[in-house]
């Protein structure tokens, strides 16, 4: 999955969307890790939390595009790339969703949520998103293994 829509701050949201009383955090937080991320597009730099750079098996929680995408499923990599490249170009809402292949063959899911902003030329603009990381037993070869 691999969508792009331009940002309409003047869209109505669902009614009590915004509303902390209707999620429940304690169910998300019992199937999935969520950290949110932001990339500044006058350096190029991604800023993930801590556990989003673990999962990503990144050495670091500063990285740039490339690094990012090189940690998921090489079939993904134009789209992802594609919809980044979209996003930096014009204000946009956008998601997807791949695999994290690790290096010791473990694939972690990954859902991705965000919104680039900051492109009326008084500013380089950034995005900022969310991911989330189901927790689940995926299959590897014959054994399964289970990311927290």
């Amino acid at each position: 999955m691999f969508k792009i829509a331009k940002t309409n701050v003047a869209a109505p949201l669902m009614p009590g969307s915004l509303d902390i009383g209707n999620h429940d955090h304690e169910m998300l937080a019992q199937y999935s890790v969520s950290e949110t991320w932001v990339a500044d597009f006058s350096s190029g730099v991604i800023r993930l939390k801590e556990s989003s750079a673990l999962l990503h098996g990144l050495p670091a929680r500063e990285c740039g595009l490339l690094s990012l995408t090189r940690c998921y499923d090489p079939k993904d990599h134009a789209h992802i790339l594609e919809l980044f490249e979209q996003a930096a170009t014009l204000s946009s809402s956008f998601c997807f969703s791949t695999t994290i292949i690790m290096s010791n063959g473990f694939r972690q899911p990954l859902f991705c949520m965000g919104e680039s902003n900051g492109h009326d030329g008084a500013c380089h603009g950034s995005m900022l998103g969310v991911f989330v990381f189901p927790r689940f037993k995926t299959n590897v070869g014959n054994e399964f293994a289970r990311r927290q």
